[in-house]
């Protein structure tokens, strides 16, 4: 990011368009509610229009969004409004699952959501977005080494869960 400018309604509607699914993803997937991922959906682009960064590239572009959008989650969970709320989880995962439409396995997706957040992330972003480790933990603000720990364990508590709930042996190469 070099420089920010002012940003015409028809950029900002393509980078909305270009940018919603990732944002919205991470937020759900960091937060594990629909209702706080809309909350740092709406922060992650408000603080787009107001900066109005310039990119230097696509992969540039993705990992400023993936990154404002741990930002938001961390400064989400850190403020005292979160902290005296009690949510009340009456989503069901499935209905979920179709509102974002996500081409994935609902034991899987399920699995996931019920890890904590910091693996449920390097989860999202490793297989999801698809990001090596060294941008993971640009965007996560943790060394490499934390990362491939908690990738390692994520997968190992994905997979204990995964074989508890199907008494089967199908998810032993994860």
């Amino acid at each position: 990011m070099e420089e920010s400018t002012v940003h015409s309604s028809a950029e900002i509607d393509a980078i909305l368009e270009r940018y919603k699914m990732i944002v919205y993803r991470l937020a759900y997937i960091k937060t594990g509610n629909r209702f706080d991922a809309d909350d740092i959906f709406q922060e992650v682009f408000m603080r787009y229009i107001r900066s109005a960064p310039v990119f230097q590239s696509e992969e540039h572009a993705k990992a400023w969004f993936l990154k404002v959008t741990c930002n938001c989650t961390k400064k989400y969970f850190l403020s005292l409004w979160k902290k005296r709320v009690v949510l009340i989880e009456d989503m069901d995962v499935m209905r979920m699952l179709e509102s974002f439409e996500m081409e994935t396995d609902s034991d899987i997706y399920d699995a996931v959501l019920k890890l904590p957040s910091k693996f449920r992330a390097v989860i999202h972003l490793f297989y999801y977005e698809e990001l090596s480790i060294e941008q993971m933990s640009a965007i996560l603000d943790a060394r490499p080494s934390t990362v491939r720990t908690w990738l390692t364990r994520a997968r190992q508590q994905l997979k204990n869960t995964l074989q508890k709930g199907s008494g089967q042996n199908e998810y032993a190469d994860l």
